[in-house]
């Protein structure tokens, strides 16, 4: 069993074995599951495009007298206010 740390430090030495959710598929039926979980370091599942689940919730926290946001924009983009009185979903 690999730790953080013995991971992080292959990263960081750019030693790491990573491969995407799909490749991972074809390396375990060509290696093994355990030949696989030895050798690989790192299994990425992300996209680097926006999906239809995607998304951020942002609490700003309440000043001094408390407000709520009815509208707000991030970088031009609408941010949904309707949540609760500080809070904003993008």
């Amino acid at each position: 069993m690999k730790t953080y740390e013995e991971i992080n430090e292959k990263i960081a030495s750019k030693k790491a074995v990573v491969l995407t959710a799909a490749e991972i598929i074809d390396y375990v039926d060509k290696k093994g599951l355990e030949t696989a979980a030895r050798e690989v370091d790192v299994v990425t599942t992300a996209t680097f495009g926006p999906m239809c689940s995607s998304g951020c919730f942002i609490n700003f926290g309440h000043s001094n007298p408390k407000i709520r946001i009815t509208e707000a924009w991030i970088d031009d983009v609408l941010a949904y206010s309707g949540i609760a009185a500080v809070d904003l979903f993008i």
